[in-house]
């Protein structure tokens, strides 16, 4: 039976599809996201059940379980945020801003990787501009094969002539298959393309790597079902007009998300940070002491690292009071303002209140309200923290895995740090050279910092 052409709507959020346009989408609730696209028909087919003589279900308790083959790739931070490095047969999304570094982070990895032959399929850049990246970074390698082109099924007949290692797609949102009668990047050329390459990755053992654009407002761009149907999305963050990058684990079946990697751009490519703690403190100690700045020990994943909390606390001229938060929670700083009110006895509802957290990180940690608070209190005052003195709790409670904040802070040169009060039962200070304070009110602590 010939193929039939139809029009069918599909929400550009999740990938919801429905025969006619509705103003809500049922899936995923969000308004006038239903885009049109023509879809080819195939003529009906009747249904059978036939036994698949390679899936045979078991009972969990007979299923052998086996390490995972994984690909280690040259950067430490990315092979982190993976999990240990790059499965075999898993398909990851990297998605970002546009000019934030994706492409670059990718091929330099690629370029180091030796003994392993490696296909780039760019549908964005020519391969003379990415020849040219090449020698900016400093790397060339005869393993790494570039080929430009946006076809689906070109694609795979490349993949077939190569046979490589490793693919690279940048990006999904250029890739079109000749199947659908739709532009690329549309919901169902993205699911497509993304299927396709997913069962090839299953099928071969090859990991793919695709890289993927980001709409205004931070998520990936193209259907929620691309999030899905790959094995890790990895999230480059960062202000592409300041020197940090971050990457951030979103979902990874192999691994943690609460894992982070943290770069620095400079004029040869991404440069690792592998001890982001003196990069994240400002470097004031020189300029004399400053008010309204506390330093933080968070955590993310496993990796302990001191960050500075900066407030800026002024009287609000123009009646109703300002509250800006950059990389903080800002309704947990709310919440920590009425706490400051309530329990201390500071009036801060008259005031504007302006935090950052430094080095553009975006912390989630509760571990830093106690810095938050204390840089808060130091600006209201005007008096300065005293540099040598790091802190971490929420809001006075008890926190996780103490040991590793207070030796990252000893390793660092801090003298004193602010802990609350019973957190360290059962872990041996006697070896330790720098002061532990408990306190067990935001009073005590104010006392500690500014007796």
């Amino acid at each position: 039976m010939a193929n039939k052409v139809k029009s069918m709507w599909y929400c550009s959020n999740c990938g919801n599809e429905s025969p006619k346009w509705i103003g809500r989408c049922p899936g995923c609730g969000e308004w006038n996201t239903m885009i049109e696209e023509r879809v080819n028909v195939k003529g009906n087919k009747s249904a059978t059940f036939e036994r698949d003589s390679k899936a045979v279900p078991l009972p969990i308790s007979q299923i052998e379980t086996r390490q995972e083959t994984r690909l280690h790739m040259p950067s430490e931070e990315l092979n982190r945020v993976l999990g240990g490095g790059l499965v075999a047969g898993s398909i990851v999304l990297i998605g970002g801003e546009p000019g934030i570094g994706k492409s670059t982070l990718v091929l330099q990895n690629i370029l180091s990787i030796r003994g392993k032959r490696i296909l780039y399929v760019s549908g964005e850049e020519s391969a003379s501009q990415l020849k040219m990246r090449a020698d900016r970074i400093g790397r060339l390698s005869d393993n790494c094969y570039i080929v430009c082109d946006t076809s689906l099924e070109n694609i795979l007949g490349h993949i077939k002539q190569v046979e490589p290692e490793l693919v690279v797609v940048d990006s999904i949102q250029t890739i079109a298959s000749d199947a659908i009668e739709s532009s690329a990047g549309s919901v169902s050329q993205v699911r497509e393309c993304a299927a396709q390459l997913l069962r090839y990755a299953k099928s071969s053992g090859t990991p793919v790597i695709l890289i993927g654009h980001i709409n205004k407002e931070g998520s990936i761009a193209g259907p929620k079902v691309l999030e899905h149907i790959v094995d890790a999305v990895l999230q480059f963050e960062g202000d592409r007009h300041y020197m940090y990058r971050i990457l951030r684990s979103i979902k990874n079946r192999f691994g943690s998300t609460s894992e982070l990697g943290i770069y620095e751009m400079v004029q040869r490519g991404l440069r690792e940070v592998s001890n982001p703690s003196e990069l994240l403190l400002s470097q004031s100690a020189d300029d004399g002491e400053l008010s309204g700045m506390a330093i933080g020990v968070t955590l993310e994943g496993v990796r302990p690292f001191l960050i500075e909390a900066q407030a800026l606390v002024s009287t609000a001229a123009y009646g109703t009071p300002q509250r800006s938060v950059t990389g903080f929670d800002s309704k947990r700083m709310n919440m920590l303002l009425a706490v400051l009110e309530k329990r201390v006895g500071f009036k801060l509802a008259q005031k504007d209140v302006f935090l950052n957290i430094a080095g553009g990180l975006k912390v989630n940690d509760p571990a830093l309200d106690l810095s938050v608070i204390c840089a808060i209190l130091s600006s209201n005052v005007d008096m300065a923290v005293p540099r040598d003195v790091c802190m971490s709790g929420e809001e006075i409670r008890p926190i996780t895995r103490i040991e590793q904040r207070v030796l990252e802070a000893e390793k660092l040169g801090f003298s004193t740090i602010l802990v609350p009060k019973n957190n360290m039962k059962g872990f041996d200070t006697s070896r330790l050279k720098i002061k532990i304070v408990e306190v067990a009110k935001v009073e005590e602590a104010f006392r500690a910092l500014f007796a």
